[in-house]
């Protein structure tokens, strides 16, 4: 009995040195985003007047996007959508999708801004583009996600998956030049 006492104790110690309000990155709160919007890079401007877009459900029926302005698509059930290739992450039955087309007009990397964690495939043909960058969005815009992409002039396929919602605020853009 009197080795299994202290046992008996520490035991409910070690839980508690465990748990997450013991870890030092988690004694703060997030800071507060500011009532005044943040103002965004010139290339993201069109984030902020974001006009509602279906989703295509084929690549026959994806649905034209123009550059530099910002959408809210209304994405489809994952079941509902055919890819022109199956996406490396596609997400579960319940998440969302859809299929999108844009042009590009000349060379030179391209971004794919997103308001969630969807998963996206940016396609020639069938043959996917190799991301060149991922990130974050500018804090308090909105922008959870960035992913970059060196393209050729043509048309392209943009395609979502996984994505949580049935809506996605998203948009693509030029990358200007450094």
């Amino acid at each position: 009995m009197e080795k299994t006492l202290p046992a008996i104790i520490l035991i409910p110690l070690l839980f508690l040195a465990a748990s997450p309000q013991a870890t030092p990155e988690m004694d703060h709160a997030p800071d507060a985003c500011p009532a005044k919007a943040v103002p965004l890079p010139a290339e993201l401007e069109g984030w902020t007047r974001r006009r509602p877009v279906r989703a295509g459900a084929r690549v026959k029926a994806a649905t034209t996007l123009p550059l530099g302005a910002g959408i809210t698509a209304m994405l489809l059930p994952m079941p509902a959508v055919t890819y022109a290739v199956r996406p490396e992450k596609p997400g579960t039955p319940a998440n969302s999708g859809g299929m999108f087309a844009f042009n590009v007009p000349a060379s030179g990397r391209y971004r794919v801004a997103l308001g969630a964690a969807a998963w996206i495939d940016v396609l020639s043909g069938s043959s996917p583009a190799t991301s060149v960058a991922h990130s974050h969005g500018p804090d308090c815009t909105g922008i959870r996600k960035m992913v970059d992409f060196d393209l050729k002039p043509g048309r392209y396929l943009l395609q979502v998956a996984g994505n949580a919602s049935p809506t996605l605020s998203l948009m693509i853009v030029r990358v200007p030049s450094t």
